[in-house]
């Protein structure tokens, strides 16, 4: 076989995907595609090994396959085991310990405090927790956040305690689990964070409450983490007139994405190039090329050359935390360098799948990372399409530039090449007679060098191009973002790049020396990054050459790897497989390609009857309904966190673009009819931003006016994207197919110079058949009690309730019940919230009136079905045996009626 590593890292791959195929329902998933996608490859390359192999090597070549793929279901089984009894989340899990009052955490710290806008960071390795006066042994990790009172007091040192990376500390504070929205399609931020050892997280409220016990030990750790906090104090102190440029170079170089502004990280999304803003492969390229091309310039062996570079890559990996994408490009590059040691020109396809193999044998469970896919997958792309069919079209004539003037050379070339050669001598010639004397030399150097240039530039263009048409499907899934103006962008930015990197490691290195020698460097290096910022916010602009899409369907993109895989091995071995086949999968690329772009299916919905969902966004509202015929309209978008105090630009969770946009995309929504906003407080407008970013609206409800910065952002977005604001009040009529539908609320729409109150929320009820929904927003007894008096109690009946202000005791009063009398009350609330939501009193209110309760605090999205005579819910998670599901209320029900739950 030519590519050994190839099938063995495939079929390692596939078995350790089947490992964790507990259930086959696992796999429809766009990120258990390419699980399937390597059990695929591991099937054509037996296929290809039997067909290629000489008949005694055939059985010993499948065998030895097979082996490899048993071990890496072996392998994937092994890593799968459950978590230990000392864990926190099984102590959790298991009630030994509860966290809803503050404890004493013991454990060591990670690494140097870390510096936010907003104050300063710890994480903490933990060792146990004190918990009802006994000392609990525990592992995981906790992070937490100390917000300093302003902006300027956070970055004073006299305000937090003496601690360091590897002090064992104790620290007092009320630890939770990382929020998470249950919902489909939603960003999993919870385990995002156990993927980087954060179990728990915290807010300090005072720094006296983390204190010292002991302090570390010496050891590479240590001295790592403090040349980490070093170079980034540095970075801190030369760039701080220009706190833009730090923040880029904090990213770029040491991995600390915290200063970078919202606004700046989402042009870099728009204009594909947020990879320079996340340390991987491409960071690790451009610092190994400049200390191969300082090991040249100063004459070092091959020997230490790679010596040198493998070293300060060890450094390096270390500096930045050992990210995992970081260790994969290092580990290829380590294959590479000693390879090379031993007169070996490795083949990057095989260098790549030694190091996935290292990797997948170090951590079966990698093989479902989104990030170990994207990596693997670009490399598969760059070395199995770019780079032969640039070796077949382009390179032999980048090749034939190197001493074009030496004749002697001509026959070591391709006949193609060697009259480029001869000609490119020819036109040469005829330059310099034509040119004054002292010039001719350097105009024939000049156009030989713009040749050389414009070469390589092409080359970059079209590792750029394929690298966009390879992770297109998987980008599109996971990002759901196309961005048309990427390969432009890029063959800019990653040259910028390039430059920025080294220049940026000498400048930091040398600030550790003398000051005077990292300002001189600082200079050009600021520019730099200056020209990355422009360019990336000038096309950022275009706001048509990016857009957002649902995520493609699972045939198209197995269809769509499928293809890719056959245009890569016709482009590999065309001589083998002849030219209809590259054509054939060309043709069938560019097709997925394309439906991927445009996006042209239909969202799915249940013809025929009502929908509404609730989604779980944490302490917020959203509700999505959806009328019989497919018109859409999204009540409120959640979002609770608005940033901290001085640094709203650093917000924590969006739940528009992690939760409701998503959401969305899931069901393969690009446009929503309606937007509709209950009232202008935080936990109800804060998504929508995002929401009138991400999807084409056709109107935008608004209530009554207010003195609002939320809310007149939110009017501005929509008057910049020519969406029509439609202020609604009591008894305004609108249509919504065949729901009858009425405002009840407000009174009026007229404008007030005051803040938001909960009361100003716009009241709604649809009804469809002899079903109906009210969905009262966050409306209080103040208001109920009005409501009540100028409405007819058969104007508020209604047989599902969304309950207002998330389950407050002021909010649903017993009489404003008594006149709804729902059968199913849905309260949206965030899981643990400070608030004490759904109030306890509230709760028994609705149990003695036999109604079935709905959280998503505990059930996570909940969807209502109606076909106009029954009612069908289902819960994100099983929708939990509450007291109030008693054969009363099933009585209550109509015969048929029909009610279940799915995970």
């Amino acid at each position: 076989m030519r590519l050994p590593a190839v099938a063995i890292a495939a079929a390692f791959a596939g078995g350790a995907a089947l490992g964790q195929a507990n259930r086959l329902a696992q796999f429809v998933s766009l990120r258990g595609v390419l699980a399937c996608g390597f059990m695929l490859a591991w099937l054509l390359i037996v296929a290809g090994v039997f067909a290629s192999c000489r008949d005694q090597h055939r059985s010993a070549s499948v065998l030895s396959l097979s082996a490899w793929s048993v071990l890496g279901l072996i392998g994937a089984g092994i890593a799968s085991q459950p978590l230990p009894a000392n864990h926190i989340l099984q102590l959790l899990e298991t009630k030994k310990i509860e966290s809803k009052t503050p404890l004493r955490w013991r454990g060591r710290l990670r690494d140097e405090p870390a510096r936010l806008p907003w104050g300063y960071g710890y994480e903490i390795e933990l060792s146990g927790v004190e918990y009802q006066g006994m000392r609990v042994p525990a592992q995981g990790g906790l992070r937490i956040n100390w917000n300093a009172p302003s902006g300027d007091e956070s970055a004073s040192p006299d305000m937090v305690p003496e601690v360091h990376a590897g002090d064992h500390v104790a620290v007092v504070v009320q630890a939770k689990r990382p929020q998470v929205f249950r919902d489909d399609g939603a960003f999993d931020r919870r385990a995002y964070l156990a993927d980087h050892g954060v179990h728990l997280i915290g807010t300090l409220r005072s720094p006296e409450l983390l204190q010292g016990e002991s302090a570390a030990h010496w050891g590479v750790a240590v001295l790592i983490a403090g040349a980490r906090h070093r170079l980034r104090d540095e970075a801190d102190s030369l760039f701080a007139v220009q706190p833009q440029v730090g923040a880029v170079l904090r990213a770029m170089l040491l991995g600390d994405r915290s200063f970078v502004e919202r606004s700046e990280a989402t042009d870099f999304q728009k204009t594909g190039v947020f990879h320079l803003l996340v340390v991987a492969g491409l960071h690790v390229g451009a610092l190994v090329f400049f200390l191969v091309w300082l090991g040249r310039r100063f004459k070092l062996s091959p020997l230490w050359t790679a010596v040198a570079t493998l070293v300060l890559l060890l450094a390096y990996v270390g500096i930045v935390e050992e990210r995992p994408p970081v260790l994969r490009a290092a580990l290829m590059t380590a294959i590479v360098l000693l390879g090379r040691l031993f007169f070996r020109r490795l083949d990057l396809l095989n260098s790549a799948a030694l190091a996935a193999l290292i990797l997948l044998v170090a951590n079966p469970l990698a093989v479902r990372d989104s990030s170990f896919q994207l990596t693997f997958l670009a490399i598969g792309c760059i070395a199995g399409l770019a780079l032969p069919w640039l070796d077949k079209t382009v390179q032999p004539y980048a090749r034939a530039l190197r001493g074009w003037r030496d004749t002697t050379r001509d026959m070591s070339h391709e006949p193609k090449a060697a009259q480029f050669r001869i000609e490119l001598r020819s036109v040469c010639r005829w330059i310099s007679a034509h040119s004054p004397a002292r010039l001719g030399n350097w105009m024939a150097d000049g156009v030989v060098g713009g040749l050389a240039f414009s070469l390589r530039a092409w080359e970059l263009l079209v590792i750029t191009l394929v690298l966009q048409l390879g992770m297109l499907p998987l980008m599109a899934g996971d990002f759901h973002r196309i961005t048309l103006d990427a390969p432009a962008v890029n063959l800019l930015a990653v040259p910028l790049m390039g430059l920025i990197v080294p220049l940026g490691f000498l400048t930091l290195g040398s600030g550790l020396l003398h000051t005077g020698i990292a300002k001189f460097f600082a200079t050009p290096l600021s520019w730099l990054v200056l020209v990355l910022l422009r360019m990336v916010g000038w096309f950022a602009h275009f706001a048509r050459w990016s857009y957002r899409i649902p995520g493609p369907p699972v045939w198209l993109v197995v269809v769509f790897l499928v293809a890719l895989l056959l245009l890569c091995c016709s482009v590999r071995v065309s001589t083998l497989w002849g030219g209809w086949l590259w054509r054939a999968s060309a043709a069938m690329t560019g097709a997925g390609a394309l439906a991927i772009v445009l996006f042209p299916f239909s969202p799915r919905w249940s013809a025929g009857r009502l929908e509404l969902t609730v989604l779980d966004v944490g302490q917020g509202d959203s509700l999505l309904v959806i009328s019989p015929h497919g018109k859409t309209m999204l009540v409120d978008g959640g979002g609770g966190f608005t940033g901290f105090a001085g640094h709203e630009e650093h917000g924590g969770a969006d739940p528009g673009e992690e939760a409701v946009s998503p959401y969305l995309w899931s069901r393969g929504f690009q446009r929503l009819d309606v937007v509709a906003l209950t009232h202008a407080h935080q936990d109800h407008i804060g998504g929508l931003a995002a929401v009138l970013e991400n999807f084409r609206i056709g109107k935008l409800w608004i209530g009554r006016e207010v003195a609002s910065p939320a809310l007149a952002n939110l009017e501005r977005i929509a008057v910049e994207k020519k969406i029509p604001i439609v202020r609604e009040v009591r008894g305004a009529p609108f249509s919504f197919d065949e729901v009858e539908t009425r405002f009840l609320w407000p009174e009026s729409a007229s404008g007030v110079d005051r803040a938001p109150q909960n009361n100003d929320s716009l009241v709604m009820r649809l009804q469809f058949g002899d079903l109906a929904l009210l969905l009262p927003g966050d409306l209080e007894k103040q208001a109920e009690k009005s409501l009540l008096a100028e409405t007819p109690e058969a104007s508020l009946h209604a047989e599902v309730l969304k309950v207002g202000h998330h389950g407050s005791k002021n909010s649903t009063t017993p009489e404003f019940l008594a006149a709804v009398h729902p059968r199913i009350a849905i309260i949206s609330a965030g899981e643990d919230n400070p608030y004490g939501h759904p109030n306890p009193e509230l709760l028994s209110r609705l149990d003695t009136a036999g109604v079935r309760v709905l959280r998503t605090d505990r059930d996570g999205a909940i969807h209502v079905l109606t076909d106009g005579t029954r009612l069908e819910f289902s819960c994100f998670v099983p929708c939990a045996n509450s007291p109030n599901a008693s054969a009363h209320w099933l009585a209550r029900l109509p015969q048929n009626q029909q009610h279940h739950q799915q995970q």
